[in-house]
């Protein structure tokens, strides 16, 4: 099992990554339990597989056990879903001391986290995500919430979670879809922070598509740990913590235009950070050859490197309700180089040309 720590003083928190948690149980997880109300929150897909694992250890260490199944789907993450967790947790009379219990990918990671944020004016919670994606992003740094029709989780909270507990076992039932969905935020970490973990992100691709535990565990490990230094530096996003969002301004413009769900966050990322890498190029920030390399390492994962084939003045619209955007105009996170990334605001004919040049 490895282990590390999200330093935020009297907050920090310890990261448990390896395989079989979810069976064999977690010590760190049986203690928190222990003699307290616990709801573990998930959804209809994951509740099948998993949800039994947990209970055979959660259970009898608790005091009480309530097991909310959602429906699954990120057009699940609204109100509505919200609304069902806190009637179930105020129906079994949960109190201030209870502890929520993510189990799932990032639409149930997010939503649990803001549920436990605001239930009775904050409730401890932990994280168990059982996607890739949500391993290796979502589940670390305490970004809760739910989405907005117009905007892609523009209600929310800051709320660290007691424990992030990583099963890797759990990815061997991930569709192929919702791996390269991970893949992308790895892509984004090294991108972003680590030119040497893309480029050994780049070397074990095929490995990481078939999810050999072993790589896996190291390539999840170092997102972590980049995840981590950048939350420590940067809790609540004043200035570091940005750059976390590169591709996302375009990637959630495609996702909430195409409507939530039609492409999976990961995949948004992946077209979105091909835009952003182009707009480095063209403001003479990033090497034409950098571009190309990332844009392969994104296709080889298997994912989209161009948006939808909508003008330009749509991708802006969508992009202003975006919540890095001030008074409407949106900041970008670019590249200086593969491993470096800065935030910027961008003259608007250059985002049009880029816009214009990097979709279907």
């Amino acid at each position: 099992m490895r282990e590390l720590t999200v330093a935020l003083d009297e907050r920090s928190y310890p990261v448990l990554i390896g395989a079989g948690g979810i069976a064999a149980g977690w010590p760190a997880l049986v203690e928190l339990a222990t003699g307290r109300q616990v709801a573990v929150i998930t959804n209809d897909v994951v509740a099948p597989l998993y949800a039994a694992r947990l209970e055979r250890w959660l259970r009898p260490a608790s005091a009480d056990y309530l097991e909310i199944v959602l429906r699954d789907g990120e057009d699940r993450k609204d109100w509505s879903s919200l609304q069902q967790v806190f009637d179930r947790l105020l129906e079994s009379r949960f109190d201030r001391r209870c502890l929520v219990v993510a189990l799932g990918g990032g639409v149930i990671g997010d939503l649990a986290g803001f549920a436990a944020a605001v239930y009775q004016r904050g409730v401890e919670f932990v994280q168990v995500p059982t996607t890739l994606l949500a391993q290796v992003d979502s589940s670390v740094g305490g970004k809760t919430g739910i989405n907005h029709p117009a905007g892609k989780n523009m209600i929310g909270a800051f709320h660290q979670p007691r424990l992030v507990l990583i099963d890797v076992s759990v990815l061997r039932t991930l569709p192929p879809r919702e791996v390269s969905a991970g893949l992308a935020e790895m892509l984004k970490h090294g991108a972003i922070r680590d030119g040497d973990y893309l480029s050994g992100l780049e070397r074990d691709n095929a490995r990481l598509l078939a999810c050999e535990a072993q790589a896996l565990e190291l390539a999840i490990a170092r997102s972590c740990e980049i995840k981590a230094e950048v939350v420590a530096a940067d809790e609540r996003e004043g200035g570091l913590r940005a750059i976390l969002n590169f591709g996302h301004t375009f990637g959630h413009a495609i996702e909430a235009g195409l409507g939530y769900g039609k492409w999976l966050h990961g995949e948004a990322v992946g077209a979105g950070m091909v835009m952003a890498a182009d707009l480095s190029r063209r403001l003479g920030m990033l090497e034409p050859a950098s571009v190309e390399r990332l844009r392969a390492a994104i296709a080889a994962a298997r994912l989209p490197v161009a948006g939808p084939a909508w003008d330009a003045g749509r991708y802006v619209e969508l992009m202003a309700v975006d919540k890095k955007a001030e008074q409407g105009t949106p900041k970008f996170v670019l590249l200086e180089a593969l491993g470096r990334a800065v935030v910027r605001r961008v003259p608007e004919a250059e985002l049009r040309a880029t816009l214009r040049e990097c979709v279907q």
